[in-house]
């Protein structure tokens, strides 16, 4: 059931991409902000109370549903709940028009186009790059952005749905990273901010919630692009990276494509006037810096950003491939 979810929800979000501006977006955003309204007072165990609530009680909801329908309808309720829960969750158009956007203006030769659209995406100040900077980082940010809006939510989706949780596992991933970013930004805008043990739950839960998808992106990558280089690098320069999640799936993408990643990392600029949205990663401001060390590789150039479209759709297929086989497997046993 798992496979046919994912695929349905992929294919919806293809022909009708959910919009920035949404209401279901937005119910969330008044509930995480809730949340820390009402259960942040600052130590560490408030801290931790409202992650659980804001993060793990949207799962068990979507857990409970899923249940009930299994029980009182039948599994084809079931899955179509599975595959709203996705379509919500899971999706390249959330993000992908902003890369498509600035590729198109690099290829048209526009720099100043794509420094602006950059900016605008990240919340950077991106007027003094040079070309190939440009591209290095659209292709650190999309990646990212493709990990947590696609593979992240594949990968708890699937683990969880294996053991009849139905879609909770794609909630507590998107939760868990929206919460880790959005209680950030709300400290930036001083009105009604997290406090340091919010924001410091938030960001270790985080770190633990991604720590296996991470890998699992990262071993896809390896497998679909150069493997001996995309596990070499891996292993010897992951660490130059702040984060280590993300660190782990940058250094496989520049070994798999043989491209150079990180480097001068751009700074964030906060524009508290700027349209935001609620669950995609690009709406709220930019994360801490990518890194301030290079791995090795080839000068990141435009034509790689379609390198990297052929690197993580054909993940997904990998992931596809991998999830019917399992579906077929259980069918047949």
């Amino acid at each position: 059931m798992s496979f046919f979810a994912i695929l349905f929800a992929l294919l919806i979000e293809q022909v009708r991409p959910l919009g920035a501006h949404n209401p279901i977006h937005s119910g969330l955003r008044v509930w995480a902000r809730w949340v820390s309204r009402n259960f942040d007072a600052g130590k560490p165990q408030h801290g931790w109370i409202a992650w659980l609530l804001a993060v793990i009680a949207p799962a068990l909801a979507a857990l409970a549903v899923h249940w009930l329908l299994a029980t009182f309808i039948g599994w084809p309720a079931a899955m179509v709940w599975s595959v709203l829960v996705l379509y919500v969750t899971l999706g390249f158009r959330q993000f992908s028009h902003h890369f498509t956007e600035i590729r198109d203006a690099l290829e048209a030769g526009d720099e100043a186009r794509a420094r602006e659209l950059l900016a605008l995406w990240q919340r950077v100040d991106a007027s003094e790059l040079p070309r190939s900077e440009i591209v290095r980082h659209v292709i650190e940010y999309s990646v990212l952005a493709a990990h947590r809006h696609v593979f992240g939510v594949l990968a708890w989706f699937s683990i969880l749905a294996a053991f009849g949780l139905g879609p909770a596992g794609a909630v507590l991933y998107r939760m868990a990273e929206f919460v880790a970013r959005y209680w950030r930004y709300r400290n930036r805008t001083q009105a009604q901010p997290a406090s340091e043990a919010l924001q410091s739950a938030a960001a270790r839960a985080w770190t633990v919630v991604d720590w296996l998808p991470a890998r699992l992106t990262a071993i896809a990558f390896a497998v679909v692009g150069s493997f001996e280089e995309a596990i070499d690098c891996w292993r010897n320069y992951a660490q130059r990276f702040p984060n280590d999640n993300d660190g782990v799936i940058l250094a496989a993408t520049s070994g798999a494509v043989n491209v150079r990643l990180g480097g001068e990392a751009l700074q964030p600029v906060f524009a508290p006037s700027a349209p935001g949205t609620s669950f995609q990663a690009s709406g709220l401001t930019a994360d801490p810096p990518i890194g301030t060390e290079s791995t090795p590789g080839r000068e990141a150039e435009v034509a790689h950003l379609r390198t990297i479209v052929g690197l993580v759709w054909r993940s997904v297929v990998l992931w596809m491939v991998l999830l019917a086989l399992l579906t077929l497997a259980r069918l047949l046993g």
